[in-house]
């Protein structure tokens, strides 16, 4: 008899589509024109703004000053607020473009880690409609903080977000290690992945989940402050789309669950 072999890597299919299809789309984004890149992020990105405008186009009106005392920067705001139109596609569209190779680089292989578990307990079509709602959440707090922002987002920085606290909610209790969660190690016992989720309240009192949790709100707040500290010196992180994404995986996670809410040990919220 032959021994199975081990795979290194068991990403599902799902998420491998995913990543390939990010990193095309950076690829081709990379290739082409100044002009039209512009074009696409015009088309595709998430502008605030562009939104307000729709119902309020006085609260706009300051931005062009807002966002830069040169006559460069009016420009910008200008061109990204176009005909004053909202894009209804683009809180989900914007999820799909980067700033470059090292964003997307980043956003893939934390996707690949933490998606990996919650893919293979949602079952793709559960997990694609979750991915939309992360994105949706992420571009919709990011709207309500920035109501008068014109400048573009991009990055799928809050699906990913999401993932990670999705997973959260079923990889720290007792009979699920963290580490064979996430998508590295090939188990024929995929019961590891349909596991009761842990309850809200009991989520907060795991000392493994609590410290995931307090920790990806520090590091959050530190990127969003500092920039710098993620190589992307120059740039403004849209921190409040993370954490957009991440309460959506955090609270709306039993809307998606395929098996109905259990509760582990005292009863709680699921």
């Amino acid at each position: 008899m032959v021994p199975r072999r081990e795979k290194i890597f068991n990403i599902p299919a799902v998420i491998a589509a995913i990543v390939v299809l990010l990193v095309a789309i950076e690829a081709v984004t990379q290739m082409v024109s100044p002009e039209t890149y512009l074009g696409v992020l015009e088309h595709f990105a998430f502008v605030p703004g562009r939104f307000t405008y729709a119902f309020d186009p006085g609260l706009v009106s300051d931005a062009f000053d807002a966002a830069d005392s040169s006559e460069s920067g009016a420009g910008v705001a200008r061109f990204f607020l176009g005909d004053g139109s909202p894009q209804w596609w683009t809180p989900v569209t914007y999820a799909f473009l980067h700033a470059g190779w090292l964003h997307v680089g980043v956003n893939s292989l934390w996707f690949v880690a933490f998606g990996s578990a919650v893919a293979r307990r949602f079952g793709p079509p559960r997990f694609l409609l979750f991915c939309i709602a992360a994105a949706v959440a992420g571009a919709a707090l990011h709207f309500l903080t920035h109501m008068t922002d014109l400048q573009p987002v991009v990055g799928a920085s809050a699906v990913v977000s999401g993932a990670m606290a999705a997973a959260a909610r079923f990889v720290f209790q007792p009979g699920a290690p963290l580490g064979e969660t996430l998508g590295f190690a090939d188990r024929q016992d995929e019961e590891i992945y349909r596991l009761p989720a842990l309850p809200l309240r009991e989520l907060f009192s795991n000392r493994g989940a609590a410290t995931f949790l307090g920790f990806w709100f520090l590091m959050n707040f530190v990127v969003g402050v500092v920039p710098a500290s993620v190589g992307m010196a120059g740039a403004t992180i849209a921190w409040e789309a993370h954490i957009g994404g991440f309460l959506v995986g955090l609270l709306a996670f039993r809307w998606f669950d395929p098996k109905p809410p259990f509760s582990v040990g005292r009863g709680g919220i699921a």
